[in-house]
């Protein structure tokens, strides 16, 4: 349904954009961003005609698969279709070879590559293999009208910020594996008129904002999981088709708008009569409620509808006769009424199955010359089981009000042992715990019913073993009893040991003292919080051992297990302290973005969110692949925070702000430490002084390394976001999604610059 209407719309976008080629040659910055969207898409042999900076894109890319069109020596339009559609249904988030783009495929930088487009105006990426939540920043390309992501794997959440792109005419994100609720996408100021979000998994109401676009012309959501009531559509005047199919939504058939050509709300739970008025939708050339559970009689009218060519009821709960007069108007081809209850004799018009007419009847009990009919107590055996079955039911009714209160009884008995054992104490200090830790947006009770996005599924599977508890005995096997050759260091959260599994997996121990505040059902729960953040840029926990009963002994100590980095700290490469390895400006630019995705994955891969994860860089540690993780992050929830000073490392003045949850602040010294390749407070309070005050006061203050590998332009950038993230007011700084976005468009820049 509406396949005539989709191929007719991307023709004319088709037609309309290529008229608009120029000839002249792209700037070569367009160039640039075009090569670099091949290399995204892992160069597929749709792109093969796009060879190099010098080729002429916007002439020679006219195709059915591939085609370019240019303005102004701007990119105007991007087409590219692809052969890799969506063939599985039980995609979680997972590479699946020949299907998928590779694991290496980056769903935010691909989108911050396409933010440099600023002139596109249709854009349509079709069977790609694209991965991956969408980022909110697509709404950078502000001038877009036509939007087509279709047939990929994008899966989370629909970002709300789609809803500011007021050009936007198309917008079909089709065929993908969408798994949250449809936001408030759009409101009566919209242009919109196609929307298509058909087969993916959104679930949740039917937004109400929707029927505030008056504009709509198409949609299609048919093939998710959207529950609950329709309101009335007949607000949407231009609306034409409607594709509500395959989903879960409930009560009564909606009020539909007159100038409707196809609707289908087929395969839901629909109950109650067909409304009277979709008899008189005199545009409608196909109905389909089939498969629902709705009652009472078909309405004659919506068979004699002027424009009417396919129209099925079948497989509801429809009683009663069809009315002898039905007159069927000469374009209906397609009548289906089978599998519901209807009885007395088939209309003239209906049974008159002639060539051009096909007629399906089979599971009723209709009279005359039908075949395949139920007997007529079929159709009226619901009478008579309200009648036969009254008394059992009102048994059943008492026996179930005993049960219930028997239950009742047993749930009081048990609650009250609970909170007189010690669980009111516990609740009480989850709660408190979890408003002192986390943001005020947040109920506390989220906490015991953790909600994880899907980018924690994807991102939860790892080369190490799940998350177990050890215990004490086989942590001395793998410290050799905490040898003083195993001591790493202490901090603020306890003591380090190094040791090695019986498997042979290396391993971090830290050993924690913990207060009588917490019970023994409390810390394990805050441990399966911490046990389930799993992320490429984090250090996994691996295991826990707690020696002793929580509650009841000051001594009591847990154990963590987490994996070892072998490379030692970041912040080891930027002092000059290593005699091997010096990072360039690029290498440095790498693991700045995988610790910002780190603490984006922190704040909203969970939620409530991890905050207050005590950034510092010497927490950025780095494996045998020199690939960056972050360390000590969420121990706030399981430990007792002090300003207590004097354990080695520490001093008053290391975290220069007394607001230590503000994780975006924090991440500002990491970056000017990052620039300056000093830790000292002292040298990063002049840094920013410097870069502020003065042009070229960056000069003397960025490392020469920095200096002699970085371009200019891809140093300010950076420069320019540290700035505003250090900003005394923390109200006006940006957002850990804006930092990693310029974090990674400083690194596109700087890619571009050593390409030349």
């Amino acid at each position: 349904m509406g396949l005539h209407y989709l191929v007719l719309l991307f023709s004319s976008i088709w037609i309309v954009f290529s008229m608009s080629k120029c000839c002249a040659q792209l700037q070569s910055s367009q160039t640039e961003v075009l090569l670099q969207l091949k290399k995204h898409l892992e160069y597929p042999k749709q792109l093969e005609i796009w060879k190099d900076r010098w080729t002429e894109l916007c002439s020679i890319s006219s195709s059915a698969q591939v085609n370019v069109s240019c303005k102004d020596n701007f990119v105007t339009s991007l087409i590219i279709l692809g052969d890799k559609p969506t063939q599985v249904r039980d995609f979680d988030g997972f590479v699946i070879p020949n299907q998928t783009l590779s694991q290496s495929f980056s769903m935010d930088s691909f989108v911050a590559t396409l933010s440099r487009l600023t002139n596109l105006r249709v854009l349509s990426l079709v069977s790609l293999g694209i991965w991956g939540p969408l980022p909110d920043r697509i709404h950078r390309l502000f001038g877009l009208e036509h939007l087509d992501l279709s047939s990929n794997y994008l899966y989370g959440s629909i970002p709300p910020k789609i809803s500011t792109l007021v050009n936007l005419k198309t917008l079909t994100l089709g065929d993908n594996f969408f798994n949250d609720t449809i936001p408030t996408l759009f409101n009566s100021s919209s242009n919109l008129k196609v929307l298509i979000l058909k087969n993916n998994r959104l679930k949740g109401p039917f937004p109400s904002s929707i029927l505030s676009i008056t504009t709509l012309t198409y949609i299609d959501i048919s093939r998710n999981q959207i529950s609950g009531s329709l309101q009335d559509f007949t607000g949407l005047s231009s609306l034409e088709q409607l594709d509500l199919s395959n989903n879960r939504f409930d009560l009564s058939l909606p009020s539909m708008p007159k100038a409707l050509i196809r609707l289908s709300l087929s395969r839901n739970s629909f109950s109650g009569e067909i409304p009277k008025h979709y008899g008189q939708l005199i545009s409608l050339q196909q109905l389909d409620v089939s498969f629902n559970s709705l009652t009472g009689t078909a309405p004659a009218e919506i068979f004699s509808l002027p424009n009417i060519t396919y129209l099925n009821l079948s497989s509801n709960l429809l009683s009663g006769s069809l009315q002898n007069h039905i007159r069927c108007k000469n374009q209906l081809k397609f009548v289906d009424i089978s599998y519901n209850k209807l009885v007395g004799i088939l209309p003239y018009c209906i049974s008159n199955k002639s060539e051009n007419r096909v007629v399906k009847s089979d599971g009723n009990c209709l009279s005359g010359n039908v075949q395949h009919q139920n007997a007529v107590p079929y159709c009226t055996e619901t009478h008579v089981m309200k009648k036969s079955y009254r008394v059992g039911i009102f048994v059943g009714a008492i026996v179930g009000v005993l049960m219930i209160i028997v239950v009742l009884a047993l749930c009081i008995v048990v609650t009250w042992r609970r909170y007189f054992t010690g669980g009111m104490q516990e609740q009480h200090l989850l709660h408190k715990t979890v408003q002192d830790n986390y943001s005020a947006g947040f109920s506390s009770d989220l906490v015991t019913n953790a909600r994880y996005v899907s980018e924690t599924a994807k991102l939860g599977r790892q080369d190490f073993p799940v998350c177990r508890s050890y215990s004490l005995e086989e942590l001395k096997e793998a410290t050799n009893n905490f040898d003083n050759s195993t001591f790493m260091g202490e901090n603020l959260y306890g003591k380090l040991y190094k040791g090695k599994l019986e498997s042979g997996i290396q391993v971090v121990i830290r050993c924690l003292p913990l207060s009588k505040k917490y019970s023994i059902r409390n810390f394990k729960l805050r441990l399966d919080l911490l046990a389930k953040l799993r992320h490429p840029h984090l250090m996994s926990l691996l295991g826990h051992c707690i020696d002793g009963v929580i509650g009841e002994h000051n001594d009591t100590k847990v154990y963590l297990l987490y994996e070892c980095a072998s490379n030692g700290t970041f912040q080891t490469y930027l002092s000059g302290n290593s005699s091997g390895k010096i990072f360039n400006w690029s290498e440095r630019l790498s693991v700045l973005i995988s610790i910002a995705k780190a603490v984006h994955f922190l704040h909203t891969g969970m939620i409530p969110g991890f905050f207050k994860n005590r950034l510092k860089i010497n927490n950025i540690l780095l494996n045998e692949q020199w690939i960056a993780k972050l360390s000590d992050y969420g121990l706030s929830i399981i430990s007792e925070e002090t300003d207590a000073c004097g354990v080695t490392g520490e001093s008053p003045n290391s975290w220069q702000m007394k607001k230590l949850e503000d994780d975006v602040y924090s991440f500002g010294f990491i970056l000017f430490e990052a620039l300056v390749g000093s830790s000292g407070s002292a040298a990063l309070l002049n840094a920013m002084a410097s870069f502020s005050s003065q042009e070229d006061g960056w000069k003397q203050i960025v490392d020469p390394v920095v200096q002699a590998t970085c371009c200019r332009e891809s140093v300010f950038i950076v420069i320019s976001i540290t700035n505003k993230i250090v900003s005394p007011e923390s109200w006006s700084r940006p957002s850990i999604e804006d930092v990693l976005w310029n974090l990674q468009y400083a690194s596109q820049v700087q890619a571009t610059a050593e390409g030349d």
